[in-house]
């Protein structure tokens, strides 16, 4: 029988916090995971002094796996119990089809992939942009619910991403690169009749895909519009081009993995992507047909107006 008395607080205090092998797993593989992002942070923004063979990038990621290890190992019984429980949060979310293992797995992805890779961004202050120039005209053109235009997009979708799994989030930007890269394949640039500014509706151009800069926005306008996005044209001093909608920087980092990793892969290689950042913290991607991939780079001119279809 034991005896209760003999026991100390702190022999109990000992059993309790036996250390168990796969504590040390746990702390280890998460201290990757920290170490990893935070040494990215860290390395874009110090001076590089350009030590040979990186020994300088080298000593400092060792001096971050130490230093994480430490303060992991100290706070151990805390974080075993916040990451069991975190497990179980994942595990019901991939059960019922919420925030699980997946979605994990891709924001971190993604994340990681941005760090490494960052867009580049530009502004936009609506607030100076001037009329746009034929704005009438041009709506009455982007016939978005013409059978021609929706019919085409959805050829579009069925033929291009089909089949890419796991981004249901981000479904209606997919579709919408998937009716870019159809309309880049077949558009061919014609100029306008001699001395006349010829506005081809969405549902004219898609009989033969050709025509000049406006009638190309006007059409991936329409057709990106058809399929549930946001377009809106930008109108510079001798240009038109359309951008569309992709939503905050948190979306951008999955929007920017997935063009550069998964749906534009050879044409972006070693590319940058490309995008406009409104008053509101809204992001645009550029899709203009000089670009050969959504996020390609703009013609530098500069921006003059703004034409959004909501």
């Amino acid at each position: 029988m034991i005896n209760f008395k003999n026991i100390s607080l702190q022999q109990i205090k000992s059993k309790l916090q036996v250390k168990k092998p796969w504590d040390n797993v746990i702390i280890f593989l998460l201290n990757v995971l920290i170490a990893i992002p935070v040494f990215i942070i860290i390395h874009q923004n110090i001076i590089d002094p350009e030590w040979p063979f990186q020994i300088d990038r080298i000593l400092l990621f060792i001096a971050l796996i130490v230093v994480i290890q430490l303060i992991l190992r100290a706070l151990r019984t805390i974080i075993i119990v916040c990451i069991a429980l975190y497990l179980i949060a994942l595990i019901y979310g991939s059960t019922f089809g919420n925030y699980g293992f997946n979605a994990v797995f891709e924001d971190y992805r993604s994340m990681m992939y941005t760090m490494l890779d960052d867009p580049n961004p530009q502004d936009i202050i609506l607030a100076k942009l001037l009329p746009f120039p034929n704005k009438s005209k041009i709506l009455n053109a982007i016939d978005y619910s013409n059978p021609k235009v929706r019919n085409f997009a959805l050829m579009a979708t069925t033929k291009n991403f089909r089949n890419i799994k796991g981004y249901q989030q981000y479904r209606v930007t997919i579709q919408s690169f998937a009716v870019f890269k159809e309309i880049k394949d077949r558009w061919n640039y014609v100029n306008d009749p001699k001395g006349k500014e010829y506005i081809a509706s969405a549902s004219e151009s898609i009989e033969h895909f050709s025509g000049d800069c406006d009638d190309h926005a006007i059409l991936m306008a329409a057709c990106v519009r058809a399929v549930g996005g946001t377009p809106r044209l930008i109108h510079t001093g001798g240009h038109i081009y359309p951008e569309m909608l992709i939503g905050s920087k948190k979306d951008l980092e999955t929007i920017n993995y997935l063009i550069k990793e998964v749906l534009f892969k050879q044409e972006s290689k070693g590319k940058e992507i490309h995008y406009h950042i409104d008053e509101r913290g809204q992001i645009w991607l550029n899709l203009d047909y000089t670009a050969r991939y959504p996020g390609g780079p703009f013609m530098s001119e500069e921006i003059l107006g703004a034409l959004t279809l909501n």
